[in-house]
């Protein structure tokens, strides 16, 4: 009962900072698990990309492809580790090169509601969509990542937290000001860190070796199911030099699974079926304790 319920709420998230509250509703299905480097459905698991002239190439995998999501699910640690293919590196101090890793979730679509005070009331009184808002998002790097790659890379890539793309949605109900979508945006930002959504790890990836790096991402109990793109970039004096993609997949398993499928297919169906199940357990509860005060 209580698990079915909570696979109801999965798809909404309330956010409210100070004055301001957020609904998330993912806009699309996350697609089926991958467990191995083939195409599926026009896509691959893994990408690898080499700039040209270039003569190191990083390689790079994550601990766990996919991750079992069940009733008992409090977080998961994911480990991605690596090795730079012809390395000129001295030793792993050195700081010959630099990496950053970044874990992106499945953007989806965040409605922002603003609470105001009103005959002493706290009732929404403003709301703005947004788009592409990742579910989750996690950088980390060998040093802060303003010292690795030039600004204008990082706005241009989505790299950091500053320069994520998530944007007001077209038809808003009122306009918005610039401050209002300043406004809007670092509540959304501020309320995604405080749920450990969104995190800046500095100095998060380590050398273990000469061209042997890892690091260490946490996926908290409250992260949205689906896929997850993981990027890593080897940088050498703020010039991109290669990078690597790979996906990792967090996927419902047990009766979670089957329960989630049943309230999407059969919405009306689930939910005559859980009112049902609630009214049983209420008046079987009335009548033990009814029983027991005689």
């Amino acid at each position: 009962m209580l698990a079915g319920l909570a696979l109801v709420c999965t798809g909404l998230v309330v956010l409210g900072i100070g004055e301001t509250a957020a609904q998330q509703q993912p806009r699309r299905k996350a697609p089926p698990p991958v467990a191995k480097e083939a195409p599926r459905s026009g896509e691959t698991t893994v990408k690898r990309e080499q700039q040209p002239g270039a003569r190191e190439s990083v390689e790079a995998d994550v601990s766990a492809r996919t991750v079992a999501v069940t009733s008992s699910f409090n977080g998961t640690e994911i480990v991605i580790f690596g090795a730079i293919d012809g390395s000129q590196q001295p030793s792993a101090e050195s700081g010959y090169y630099d990496v950053i890793v970044v874990v992106e979730g499945v953007p989806s679509r965040l409605v922002v509601r603003r609470k105001g005070n009103v005959a002493g009331l706290w009732l929404n009184t403003a709301s703005a969509t947004f788009d592409n808002v990742p579910s989750y998002y996690a950088v980390a790097s060998t040093r802060p990542i303003d010292e690795i790659a030039p600004e204008d890379f990082r706005a241009l890539h989505g790299i950091g937290l500053k320069h994520l793309k998530y944007t007001p949605a077209v038809g808003q109900r009122h306009p918005l000001s610039s401050e209002d979508i300043k406004e809007y945006r670092d509540a959304i930002m501020r309320l995604k860190r405080r749920d450990g959504l969104y995190l800046d790890r500095p100095y998060g990836v380590i050398f273990t070796g000469k061209s042997i790096f890892r690091a260490s991402i946490v996926l908290p109990a409250n992260v949205t199911v689906g896929p997850f793109d993981t990027r890593v970039l080897l940088f050498r004096d703020e010039k991109l030099l290669s990078r690597f993609s790979v996906r990792l997949t967090l996927e419902r398993e047990g009766l979670e699974r089957y329960l989630h499928a049943f309230a999407y297919r059969l919405p009306v169906l689930y939910g005559i079926v859980t009112v049902m199940i609630a009214v049983g357990a209420g008046l079987l509860a009335s009548t033990i304790f009814r029983k027991a005060s005689h």
